[in-house]
């Protein structure tokens, strides 16, 4: 696969050996991606794309005989799909306001972000979005159309149970869940306001493709976004809504996670975002979902929503979970052991990390709860130890003070795998 150089070429050569390390990789990163995409090689992947991408048009469309792009504009699970009753009925306060805050000082090191990283940022989209499959470009068309549903999760859980999830969610059956999930999301829009940084295709001289929809309006308009670039919505949202899950099925805790990333470069693929706006979402969501499950309160919510979901799932599997999520190898990309390449690139992009002096990771209190459901027989010291031991080398972007350090450092993906999950 060849790569366009882009026009800021010139100002890249300051950074020469980052910036031919990240072009070296993109294409061994777009291979992998393409794995979980309608272009897999594997029938059963291919299938249940095929069941992600119709269910998500069905319930846009609604009772409407086609779908038409103004119904995209208010799309949302409602109906069966969600409980909201239940939800309102705790009276619980998410308390999105001061999260906001806690997620705009926890991505306070990108205003004193060099302009040469800055270049790279935007050289990266480039390079990604414009060299994307097919198949990378339908998904992405889907992934962002379907932010306000959960089918996405379904990718992740393998045909079986990505099935039973689908059948159950359209009946209902998820309904605290899907209202849960979607109440935990933090909203980035006043740290967009906050950091007012310009979106990859309105940057002069920007070389992106803008995607033309063939997968959900299926009109062929090419797709946009409005509003600042920095954090990503979508990616706060597909990796909330992911790394919950994967707290509620720790049996596909790892592909669940690595879904979340894979969410958010799909928001690259469209030249929507930057290789920083999904980075520093990864950091927040991470943030915001340890937040919540420390919380008494939250957290009886979560159990009650999250035993239905797993009675349910069980009911339409008609065996045990444990047994649902079982994949054969070739059906299970998200189970992959190249997700784990996939999965560190995503928590970089390669993007150049400045030489810094070595520092001891400081775990925030509470912080290890993210590791409970899958490795419960670990203490909370054992699970600190390994956030330590797998965390990503200090000095990349985002990183600054302990916490900004630890959230950017942070490897979910690669502290379950060294516990043996």
């Amino acid at each position: 696969m060849r790569f366009r150089l882009t026009l800021l070429a010139a100002s890249l050569l300051i950074v020469p050996l980052a910036q031919a390390k990240t072009t070296a990789e993109l294409p061994q990163i777009a291979a992998i991606a393409n794995t979980t995409t309608p272009a897999s090689n594997s029938p059963a992947v291919v299938a249940l794309e095929g069941s992600v991408q119709t269910a998500l048009i069905n319930s846009i469309k609604g009772d409407s005989s086609t779908l038409a792009r103004s119904q995209l504009e208010t799309a949302k699970q409602g109906g069966k799909q969600v409980d909201k009753a239940w939800l309102q009925a705790s009276g619980y306060d998410f308390g999105k306001k001061a999260n906001q805050q806690a997620g705009i000082e926890l991505l306070s090191a990108f205003s004193k972000l060099p302009e040469a990283t800055l270049a790279q940022n935007l050289a990266t989209v480039e390079n990604i979005n414009l060299n994307a499959t097919d198949g990378a470009r339908r998904q992405a068309l889907v992934d962002a159309e379907g932010q306000n549903y959960l089918y996405f999760l379904a990718d992740a859980l393998g045909p079986k149970l990505g099935e039973a999830f689908i059948r159950a969610y359209d009946k209902g059956e998820l309904g605290k869940a899907a209202a849960l999930l979607k109440a935990s999301e933090v909203s980035t829009s006043e740290a967009k306001k906050h950091f007012d940084y310009k979106r990859p295709f309105l940057i002069p001289g920007n070389t992106i493709h803008l995607v033309p929809d063939s997968a959900v309006a299926k009109d062929n308009h090419p797709y946009t976004a409005d509003g600042g670039s920095f954090p990503s919505g979508h990616t706060n949202t597909g990796y909330t809504d992911a790394l919950l899950m994967a707290q509620m099925l720790p049996e596909r805790y790892v592909p669940l996670i690595d879904r979340g990333a894979r969410y958010g470069y799909s928001r690259i693929v469209l030249g929507v975002h930057y290789p920083l706006d999904v980075m520093g979402s990864r950091m927040v969501a991470e943030r915001n979902v340890a937040h919540y499950l420390n919380d008494p309160h939250y957290r009886e919510l979560f159990d009650a929503a999250k035993q239905q979901l797993r009675s349910a799932l069980e009911k339409e599997c008609g065996t045990s979970l444990r047994e649902c999520a079982k994949v054969p190898a070739q059906d299970d990309p998200y189970a992959a052991k190249a997700m784990q390449t996939f999965y560190r690139f995503t928590m970089t992009y390669n993007l150049p990390a400045a030489k810094v002096k070595a520092s001891p990771l400081v775990v925030p209190e509470g912080a290890e709860v993210l590791l409970e459901a899958p490795l419960p027989n670990l203490s909370a010291a054992q699970r600190r130890q390994l956030m330590v031991r797998t965390a990503l080398a200090d000095g990349y972007p985002l990183s600054g003070d302990a916490s900004q350090s630890f959230w950017q450092r942070l490897n979910l993906h690669d502290a379950v795998k060294a516990a043996g999950r």
